[in-house]
């Protein structure tokens, strides 16, 4: 089927692309998203699902940071569509925020699809329309969108074309990265697309990796390197993940891929230092078996003498023949060996994507005049704790604005 329409089309009902959508509305277009799955936000809706944090609420400069070397080019989207401009947006829609303990910021109503509903509302009383189990697989030869739906083939003529297709991190819910080899095709540098805030495998033993599978480790710290953060982790069958996991994962990805494997350092105890250890340790143990002993004289969970016996299994030693001094040393510096990076399609959020050099100014793509882009499949990565939502509405936002702009220019 062949349709003639003169309108913007946006291609991925994530939130870049609906936040791209209301800016274009909002401008006077004519708007129609496009999405290979039956409906808006899936994403959204299962980021949300213990909680949808938005964004965060410590101060604009560090907040900047958290985007590592994408930070210059995401300024100017950020600075325009802040976390303050987000958060009011959230009022707007009726479902106003606040600040949890950690400075993260979340819709009271604390899930997405409440926001979701509303944001959606709004969108269709602005006039925007939606063409969901449309797939995008290119252009034909006279320019137009091609679209693979139920119904057979269809091409659409639009005036401009916002790309928000996300990257290809849970691809069951859209983002399978398949729009790589099209703007390939054309030319358009990419980089590989890669985990980001993900888990990592370890060769546990089948002893530990039986009993403790799916166990927290809780008010931890984890240190690689240079870098150092408190936090969760949890335990998998085949290795490792949680927040406190996701938050060092870009330079334990970088480190694997460099040497095959990177060594992870665990505090146990951070609060509590090697000779207080040494000093409750040295105490006679009794009858109690060693496992028991190290739970009540340090406040060990058992997963976590769990993970100081595989260390020690490791180093080919008996975690009882160490030392008091040596085993307080280990109880807040235990190795664990990462042997290789969990599936993309497990992780949070992939890195890599279309290089910024390839974009102007106003997010439009330099060899394809009228296509703009916005959101993860941008070349940049965040940690957890908003900044990855917020760096997709602002980016939606600024390709939406930058739409206007170029479609303006284009009538004079």
């Amino acid at each position: 089927m062949t349709s003639t329409e003169n309108h913007v089309a946006v291609i991925g009902a994530g939130p870049a692309g609906l936040m791209a959508a209301e800016v274009l509305a909002r401008g006077g277009a004519r708007v129609t998203v496009y999405d290979a799955m039956p409906s808006a936000g899936r994403k959204l809706l299962m980021a949300g699902r213990g909680g949808l944090n938005l964004t965060h609420s410590e101060p604009l400069p560090q907040f900047m940071t958290r985007y590592r070397e994408a930070t210059p080019k995401l300024q100017g989207a950020i600075e325009a569509f802040s976390p303050d401009a987000l958060r009011a947006w959230c009022e707007g829609l009726g479902e106003p925020t606040f600040v949890g303990s950690s400075g993260r910021v979340f819709p009271r109503a604390f899930k997405a699809s409440p926001l979701l509903r509303a944001w959606l509302r709004r969108l269709d009383a602005g006039g925007v329309r939606f063409a969901f189990r449309h797939r995008w697989t290119g252009w034909d030869d006279e320019g137009r969108l091609l679209f693979q739906t139920p119904d057979g083939a269809r091409t659409v003529a639009v005036n401009a074309t916002v790309l928000a297709l996300g990257g290809a991190s849970w691809p069951r819910l859209g983002s399978d990265g398949g729009w790589t080899n099209i703007l390939a095709h054309r030319g358009v540098a990419i980089a590989p697309l890669r985990p980001a805030n993900c888990g990592f495998t370890v060769a546990w033993s089948e002893v530990f990796r039986t009993r403790f599978e799916g166990q927290p480790l809780k008010g931890i710290a984890l240190s690689f390197g240079p870098h150092s953060v408190r936090g969760e982790a949890t335990v998998t069958r085949n290795g490792i993940e949680g927040g406190a996991i996701y938050a060092l994962s870009a330079e334990l990805r970088e480190a694997i891929a460099a040497k095959g494997e990177a060594i992870l350092e665990v505090a146990l105890r951070p609060d509590v230092d090697r000779a207080e250890f040494a000093k409750r340790l040295s105490a006679p143990r009794g009858k109690q078996s060693f496992s028991n002993f190290l739970r009540k004289a340090v406040q060990l969970s058992p997963v976590a003498v769990g993970l100081l016996q595989e260390a020690a299994i490791g180093a080919g030693q008996s975690l009882t023949a160490l030392t008091p001094e040596r085993l307080a040393e280990l109880i807040n510096a235990v190795p664990i060996k990462l042997a290789g990076i969990a599936p993309i399609a497990r992780a949070i959020s992939s890195a890599g994507g279309m290089f910024f050099d390839e974009l102007d100014a106003d997010f439009m793509i330099r060899r394809l005049p009228g296509v703009f882009a916005a959101g993860e499949m941008l070349d940049w990565e965040a940690p957890t704790g908003g900044y990855l939502l917020q760096a997709s509405f602002a980016t939606g936002a600024a390709a939406g604005r930058g739409v206007l702009g170029w479609l303006a220019q284009s009538s004079s």
